[in-house]
């Protein structure tokens, strides 16, 4: 039962962080590039080295025995969700590590090879240091015993969500509200950390 509450909790997580996000826009520049197919095995290549990396990490972290040191990581755990959600509510600002970053995958999207390799290296470095990518270390902290679940729920979720680029992205632009799905992954964030938090001190 806990294998498929994680896949879960992993998939909606990152299916909603994803929509609107700059990897996902990244994404659907490339869907008159190459076959669909193509760019979501990218995808789901990309999400299983950055993401993937950061739930065997965090499992890792939660495995080491000390009883007191997983429960003092599952509350930064917590907190941090309470503080993605909460910082989603703020004005973006860019700021010159994320200037850089897109400066990083606009050079890797003009490279001349194979779109699969692109997509892939793009997913990984735009991912990284995400609060996507940090939920999954989170994730993996909290769960060090669903790994498997964890990664294919996060492989899912992008997959899913930049199908939904691919094959609706202007219908979706037209009858969703980037604002609305950006507070409904902010909710998820605090609704998560809250029950966590909860569950873990009463």
């Amino acid at each position: 039962m806990e294998l498929i509450y994680t896949f879960f909790v992993s998939f909606f997580l990152v299916f909603l962080s994803e929509l609107g996000d700059k990897t996902q826009l990244l994404v659907l520049s490339f869907s008159t590039k190459d076959r669909a197919k193509n760019i979501l095995f990218g995808v789901a290549i990309g999400t299983f080295f950055s993401h993937g990396i950061a739930i065997l990490f965090g499992s890792k972290l939660a495995s080491l025995g000390d009883e007191n040191f997983k429960f003092y990581l599952e509350i930064f755990t917590y907190i941090s969700f309470l503080l993605f959600g909460i910082i989603g509510f703020m004005p973006e600002k860019y700021t010159n590590s994320n200037d850089t970053k897109s400066s990083l995958l606009q050079k890797i999207t003009n490279i001349k090879i194979n779109y699969i390799f692109i997509i892939a290296t793009s997913i990984i470095i735009g991912e990284l240091g995400d609060k996507t990518f940090l939920a999954s270390l989170g994730l993996g902290i909290k769960y060090p015993a669903c790994k498997i679940s964890l990664i294919l729920g996060s492989i899912m979720g992008m997959v899913i969500s930049n199908s939904f680029a691919l094959f609706f992205g202007r219908f979706l632009g037209s009858k969703f509200n980037p604002k609305f799905v950006r507070i409904l992954s902010n909710i998820l964030f605090l609704l998560f950390g809250t029950i966590g938090l909860v569950t873990l001190i009463f």
